[in-house]
């Protein structure tokens, strides 16, 4: 793997097919398609993009997998409508959730860097498309096997020293509840198959699933972070525990 890169300037153009996702992503939280409404086909996005079949293909595959959208036989993608969610879920740093097991954590940081804001991360982290903020790519091992892939973007204006932190030696986590500490947030979980980079990075099998945890979080008000964390499904568990106020032991 190669070693982290930390550059400040701005980062190249994505590839074409996140270039496609950023476009469908953008007119969904702009409230151009609503939940429920049909998307423009493989072959209109084709067109209208000025990009291949095959790339309109593996942006619809993902945001699909995602939960953007839905793909109906014969019909066509549609904007998915939100899934149900239960609250029973505490932010936890992995790292201490590793050494509780009684096992040894460590942190691959396989990027690091600053990179202008896509329609997405704009939106959640309340900045301007094209505007900076910063990007963080670490896969977490427990005993040496990679148990999550923590993809990170951070608002600047909440954590300025945030690329100059040495994500091997404490966690994303630890340093942003230091420095920005939580105050909201709100995280999904869902089922989800890796892209074939992030597969290789969690040393996973074809064809297995992963448990998504999409997260992003607040201090006094001000957007913080959004976060993709991705485990294995089949070496991972999420889960929680609450007591009922009232609740006897």
């Amino acid at each position: 793997m190669d070693g982290p890169s930390r550059p400040m300037a701005a980062t190249a153009d994505p590839p074409l097919y996140q270039q496609v996702k950023d476009y469908i992503v953008g007119r969904i939280l702009a409230g151009d398609w609503p939940e429920g409404a049909r998307v423009p086909s493989e072959h209109e996005l084709t067109r209208e993009q000025e990009v291949s079949r095959m790339t309109v293909h593996r942006a619809l595959r993902e945001l699909t997998a995602e939960g953007w959208l839905e793909r109906v036989q014969g019909a066509g993608t549609y904007v998915a409508p939100p899934k149900p969610q239960s609250e029973v879920l505490a932010i936890r740093n992995i790292a201490e959730e590793i050494r509780a097991r009684g096992h040894e954590h460590s942190a691959d940081l396989c990027l690091l860097r600053r990179e202008r804001a896509r329609a997405l991360e704009a939106k959640l982290l309340g900045l301007e498309r094209g505007e900076f903020l910063f990007h963080s790519l670490i896969v977490h091992r427990e005993n040496g096997l990679p148990v999550q892939l923590e993809d990170r973007y951070v608002n600047p204006a909440a954590a300025p020293d945030y690329l100059s932190q040495d994500f091997t030696a404490i966690t994303p986590h630890q340093y942003l509840q230091d420095t920005a500490p939580l105050s909201e947030a709100e995280h999904v979980v869902m089922a989800v198959m890796p892209s074939p980079e992030e597969r290789k990075l969690l040393a996973m099998q074809p064809g297995e699933a992963c448990l998504l945890l999409r997260r992003q979080t607040w201090s006094a008000g001000v957007p913080v972070t959004w976060a993709r964390l991705l485990h294995p499904g089949e070496r991972y568990r999420l889960g929680g525990r609450f007591t009922a106020q009232g609740a006897r032991g």
